[in-house]
């Protein structure tokens, strides 16, 4: 028997689990809600990472919450103003109170016959805890905390010095006046390299191909007046917009003239370097842009630090581990005190958990994604999955506003339970993401499928999702309410 019963239970008190608590209390407070984290403190990813020189890079007028005005001076923050940030919004909103730590979803197990989710949970120190609910918010992310991706290397035991994943981050991990080998050009490193660089004797950047990036001011002049003029709510509101335009016309731009976005993008790096650099080799990605993400460079900071030789780029690959560094595959050896591994992430799915349907167990692999955010025969569960192109908030907001139009619409009707169902069985299907970045590549066979037109599409446009999700109707067709 299950020990409680909830209307909603939010799994992560994340950026989107506290959002999406915000925002059910505000549109559906006759509604209970919980929220499970399996950590002993809210913050998700901002909680997590505690690498030197942490940060987003995506801007919090849209990484922030639409109904809580970003008002730092920073448009791009670091990892502890965002984790203040999000401690401020749960507070403030009460949402802190309904959060239980400690406390991680091992099963979910729905019934037709009960119209609910049973669910079983580990808590630390105790015996696992069983309540059921009526619908299943997911906002765990699409990462494995528990570990980073990390390669197999050669000859790693024989290295005398330390080695280090980013993901966890020791505050004893010492770097001042070390030589230090960042691995990897993905946004983490691009991150890590300039901030090591205060401290370090030298920071060398080994990548095995470059990646586009881009730099951009950390402050938003423009937003910091527009609020100014406009008022704190206001201002927000247009810049979040600003920014939101902003960011699809660079993806259009690069998606449609890949040649004229990659000459740009090259150009700009050249500029920051100087014509000597060798900008061919170190800066000059294989794939087009928007194939994988773009990294963000705030205020040229990892610029800045190679022209003043505190930091460097070396584009090989690694043959083996030796005592003292790194042997590269063209022959010449990196000497390092300090190795760190931003190989990349470790993509977490469905898999994980045992979910079943009236007794059949899930494999995330087969799923059928509906509006991005929903699966085909899967009744009242909800999985936020953020935007790879844009701000991972502007979809868990609109996510957590459909979860709520969804649940209105159930208790006015009398309905306990909603699904979507595709009549067409022989629908081409696709994968989940045209994303090329190593870790989606990795984990491709266990991500759900989409289809290849509405609303078994997904979508990578928040226009596209605002008016689908938002304002779209709710009786569709596909989605099935029954009592």
């Amino acid at each position: 028997m299950a020990d409680e019963f909830v209307d909603v239970l939010i799994v992560g008190a994340g950026l989107s689990g506290i959002g999406a608590a915000c925002h059910l209390q505000r549109r559906c407070p006759g509604h209970s809600v919980a929220i499970i984290e399996a950590r002993q403190s809210l913050g998700g990813t901002w909680d997590l990472f505690r690498y030197p020189g942490v940060r987003s890079d995506s801007d919090m007028y849209t990484l922030g919450y639409a109904f809580r005005p970003w008002t730092g001076d920073k448009a791009i923050a670091d990892g502890p103003t965002i984790l203040q940030y999000l401690r401020d919004t749960a507070r403030e909103h009460g949402i802190e109170q309904r959060i239980r730590y400690g406390h991680r979803l091992r099963r979910a197990a729905w019934s037709s016959e009960d119209a609910a989710w049973t669910v079983e949970i580990e808590r630390e120190g105790q015996g696992p805890l069983h309540l059921r609910c009526s619908f299943l918010l997911m906002c765990v992310g699409y990462y494995d905390d528990a570990e980073g991706y990390t390669p197999e290397f050669a000859g790693r035991g024989d290295f005398k010095g330390r080695i280090a994943h980013p993901q966890h981050w020791d505050e004893d991990i010492a770097y001042d006046g070390k030589r230090v080998v960042v691995i990897g050009s993905g946004a983490t490193a691009v991150t890590l390299v300039p901030a090591l660089a205060e401290r370090a004797a030298h920071v060398t950047m080994l990548q095995r191909s470059p990646s586009y990036m881009l730099s951009r001011p950390s402050a938003d002049p423009l937003a910091r007046w527009l609020q100014r003029v406009a008022g704190t709510r206001a201002g927000h509101a247009m810049s979040r917009w600003k920014n939101v335009l902003l960011a699809m016309y660079v993806f259009r731009l690069c998606r449609g003239r890949p040649e004229a976005a990659r000459s740009m993008m090259i150009k700009l790096v050249r500029r920051q370097l100087g014509p000597d650099y060798d900008v061919a080799t170190h800066f000059t990605p294989r794939y087009n842009p928007w194939e994988q993400r773009l990294c963000l460079v705030p205020d040229g900071d990892l610029f800045k630090a190679i022209r003043a030789g505190r930091a460097s780029i070396v584009t090989d690959r690694i043959d083996r581990f030796t005592e003292t560094g790194l042997k590269l595959a063209g022959g010449t050896e990196l000497p390092a005190d300090l190795v760190v591994t931003a190989t990349g992430l470790k993509l977490k799915s469905l898999d994980a958990l045992e979910v079943s349907v009236d007794g059949r167990r899930l494999a995330s692999g087969q799923l059928l994604s509906y509006k991005g955010l929903m699966f085909a025969g899967v009744p009242n569960l909800v999985s936020v999955f953020g935007y790879t192109n844009a701000s991972w908030t502007l979809k868990a907001d609109l996510a957590a506003i459909f979860v709520c139009r969804l649940l209105r619409h159930m208790r006015r009707t009398g309905a306990r339970q909603c699904v979507p169902q595709t009549d067409d069985p022989s629908m081409p299907l696709a994968p989940w993401t045209d994303f090329s970045s190593g870790y989606f590549e990795r984990a491709l066979d266990t991500l759900p499928k989409q289809g290849l037109h509405k609303p078994w599409k997904l979508n990578q446009n928040y226009v596209a999702d605002l008016l689908s999700l938002r304002f779209g109707a709710l009786e569709d067709g596909v989605m099935r309410f029954s009592a």
